[in-house]
């Protein structure tokens, strides 16, 4: 059998550089059909880039980026949700029109039934009809995730998403994803907080300077590095250049 048939992502030997300056090198990874994968690193790794390389919105200088065996179509079979870090959503509409837009262009049967339980389950349901810009951050984010989320995609890749919440809805955030798991999503998680990668991935890649430092199962990390936490390897693969030792 053909393992790749398995995966839903493929990077082969991805290298991109702008101005002068490498950004990526050499980076091979796959991603299994229905698995949680924790794409791991310090801000400006590489770890963004690859994203947008992967869906098209940068060309790489050397390599593949594959989704279900093919460059990124966005008329493809792959139904795909992606929560950018930058969020962006119109900000002088409301927040149920909004939704309900986004929830039509997904091709949802009952967009606005499916728009106000979501915003119930987040406890957003009474700025229902506030505008989209007298939310704060944390509520923006919450509907933006929904919109992401709503048509469940069949692959999801979320940058970020609990940034800035506290930890009560860290943890909502975090049982509607693994619920969307659970329903067949393939997830791609780019996050710092790594309890976060600990309850939710099977697999991981942590980059450094656009390379590949880790990667492998949760448990297969721990034992190649001989920690217990991943903060702790975190810490020992970027305290290395400050010349930082870990007994």
């Amino acid at each position: 059998m053909n393992q790749s048939a398995n995966n839903i992502i493929e990077v082969k030997k991805f290298g991109i550089s702008f101005g002068g300056k490498i950004v990526i090198k050499n980076l091979s990874f796959s991603v299994k059909k229905g698995e949680t994968f924790g794409l791991l690193g310090s801000n400006g790794c590489g770890k963004t880039t690859t994203i947008r390389t992967l869906l098209g919105l940068y060309q790489p200088d050397s390599g593949e980026l594959l989704i279900d065996g093919k460059k990124f179509d966005p008329n493809g079979k792959i139904k795909i949700g992606y929560l950018p870090e930058e969020r962006g959503l119109y900000k002088k509409e409301n927040v149920i029109d909004t939704m309900v837009y986004f929830g039509r262009l997904k091709g949802l049967k009952q967009p606005r039934e499916w728009s106000m339980n979501y915003l119930k389950r987040v406890g957003l349901e009474d700025f229902a009809k506030t505008k989209v810009e007298k939310l704060s951050q944390g509520m923006q984010q919450k509907v933006q995730l929904g919109i992401t989320v709503m048509n469940e995609p069949d692959l999801l890749i979320l940058d970020e998403p609990t940034k800035g919440f506290d930890p009560v809805n860290r943890r909502l955030l975090m049982e509607i994803i693994e619920e969307l798991h659970q329903k067949g999503s393939t997830i791609i998680l780019i996050t710092h907080y790594m309890d976060e990668v600990e309850k939710l991935c099977d697999h991981i890649l942590l980059l450094k300077n656009g390379v590949a430092r880790a990667s492998g199962t949760i448990n297969e990390v721990r034992n190649k590095f001989h920690r217990s936490s991943l903060d702790q390897i975190f810490i020992d693969i970027y305290g290395e250049e400050e010349g930082v030792h870990h007994e």
